[in-house]
């Protein structure tokens, strides 16, 4: 069985593990190693069956906690070349990292499985990973995209779990402290992922057969795990797909390990 976790998830930092049996990857790194080796030490997973870590982007809540981890725990680290290039220049990981540019759009075998980056809509290169799980399973995260483009549908589709954006609630981000320039900026199509957006979307795919799905990267101050579920369920609801019985969806916690998510 294929299990999807978050490690932690927000504007504070970001990283989860897709793992099936003893082998798992971890995708980005936005918090220190104490955090995340003790996240991981309580999902009894050890550095060792790692089989890489992928990086969806340079920005600090997924990248912050990389060059002290490497450190203890040196580990090969894929992503687009892009990314890669950014933080070996910004000397974000250490000098000796394995570092391993991923193809965008073509799946490539990182240790027992297969993962495919494809591009998302943000202010800086960016991607998301389709994983093929040994178990023969799909999975897909998306998370920094202000618009879904073909590419992100594509990679969306037939998978047995989706972890998407529900980064924030128009409402909240229209009336709360931002200045415009910021709230521009998170509204517009290389910006971030509303929970409107994100509802309709998951309806699609439950359409489709999606049943399982975990609410990634919300803000903190524009957004509520509560606010989040209303909005998916109104959409499903108005839709007669009742949450529950005909699909799992989970917002994903903030600062600690969120539920497994088995797919």
């Amino acid at each position: 069985m294929a299990e999807f976790t978050s490690l932690y998830s927000g504007s504070s930092g970001n990283s989860s593990v897709v793992r099936c049996g003893e082998k798992y990857l971890i995708v980005d790194m936005g918090k220190g190693v104490r955090t995340t080796g003790a996240a991981l030490k309580s999902l009894g997973l050890a550095a060792e069956n790692c089989d890489g870590i992928l990086l969806t982007h340079e920005h600090s809540d997924h990248v912050k906690g990389l060059s002290t981890f490497l450190k203890k725990y040196p580990m090969p680290v894929y992503g687009a070349e892009e990314t890669l290039d950014f933080l070996e220049q910004n000397h974000v990981v250490p000098a000796a990292c394995d570092m391993t540019p991923l193809t965008v759009g073509r799946e490539e075998e990182i240790g027992s499985f297969g993962v495919k980056a494809f591009p998302t809509s943000h202010d800086v290169p960016c991607v998301g990973y389709r994983i093929h799980t040994p178990d023969e399973k799909n999975m897909t995260i998306a998370t920094d995209l202000g618009v879904l483009t073909p590419a992100v549908h594509e990679a969306l589709s037939g998978c047995d779990l989706v972890a998407l954006e529900s980064n924030y609630d128009l409402h909240m981000l229209r009336s709360g402290p931002y200045p415009y320039y910021l709230r521009s900026r998170i509204e517009s199509a290389r910006g971030h992922l509303s929970n409107d957006e994100c509802s309709a979307k998951l309806l699609e795919l439950i359409q489709e057969g999606c049943k399982k799905f975990a609410l990634c990267h919300l803000s903190q101050e524009n957004n509520t795990p509560m606010l989040a579920l209303q909005t998916v369920f109104a959409t499903l609801g108005a839709a007669g797909v009742v949450p529950e019985k005909d699909c799992i969806v989970q917002t994903q916690r903030r600062n600690e390990v969120s539920p497994v998510l088995e797919f």
